[in-house]
């Protein structure tokens, strides 16, 4: 009688196991697949909008669209040359699950404060797995309607030093999940607190496979807008990488 409640545990084991290995295989390798599809998609309805609405005013790119809307598209040399990724307003899971989102009510592109984003690490795209390879100096770009903006990674170029700048932010650090004061207008700063710099902050989770913390990397603006209309093809840094 042991003999057959052993084997059908094992039964039950191997099924579960089975299981488990094609939820994670659906998690990673089938919702990567599904996500290129919506973000070729999102990348298509943000240059229509951009079409069909033409904008030379940096301003513009200031105001938030609405939760879900397409905010802009951001590139990052250090990832691939082909690495492309459009943001959404809004960082909850209808968003994530589409791409990287961006935190309502922090800075928008360019502005003094924080533009915030946050991203899955693996999964829905993984748009923000290998973060961690980002390195002092390097170019994150932000194409808008009308601009781009280069933000560069925290630190000492050319080393592996992040250090901190003046205002004590580092260009990366692993954190736990209640730390929301990284997305504050001074990251690591409170909430209410004056803007003294344009960041750009990516959050995602850490370490890989895994919500246990988070992984946080900080870049301030290097320089103002870059005219689409001086520089259609982008701003040098995306040569970068």
């Amino acid at each position: 009688m042991w003999q057959i409640a052993v084997r059908g545990v094992g039964q039950l084991l191997v099924t579960a196991g089975l299981v488990v290995m094609l939820f994670v295989f659906y998690e990673v390798y089938v919702t990567d697949f599904l996500n290129d599809r919506t973000q070729n998609q999102l990348s298509d309805q943000i240059r229509e909008q951009w079409d069909a609405a033409p904008s030379t005013d940096p301003a513009a790119d200031q105001v938030a669209p609405p939760v879900g809307a397409p905010v802009a598209v951001v590139r990052v040399p250090r990832l691939g040359e082909d690495y492309e990724k459009v943001v959404l307003e809004g960082t909850d899971e209808d968003e994530l699950s589409q791409g990287p989102g961006h935190y309502v009510g922090s800075a928008m592109p360019g502005q003094q404060g924080n533009f915030a984003l946050a991203g899955h690490r693996v999964g829905k795209g993984s748009p923000f797995l290998d973060v961690d390879t980002l390195l002092p100096g390097d170019p994150i770009v932000v194409e808008t309607a009308s601009s781009w903006y280069v933000y560069r990674v925290l630190g000492t170029p050319g080393t592996t030093d992040y250090g901190v700048d003046a205002n004590g932010v580092p260009g990366q650090q692993i954190v736990t999940p209640d730390r929301v004061d990284v997305i504050n207008p001074v990251p690591g700063g409170t909430a209410d607190g004056a803007p003294a710099g344009a960041y750009l902050t990516l959050t995602t989770c850490h370490p890989k496979y895994s919500a246990r913390q988070r992984l946080i990397v900080h870049a301030v603006l290097d320089g103002g807008p870059i005219s689409k209309a001086e520089a259609p093809d982008g701003p040098p840094a995306l040569q970068e990488g």
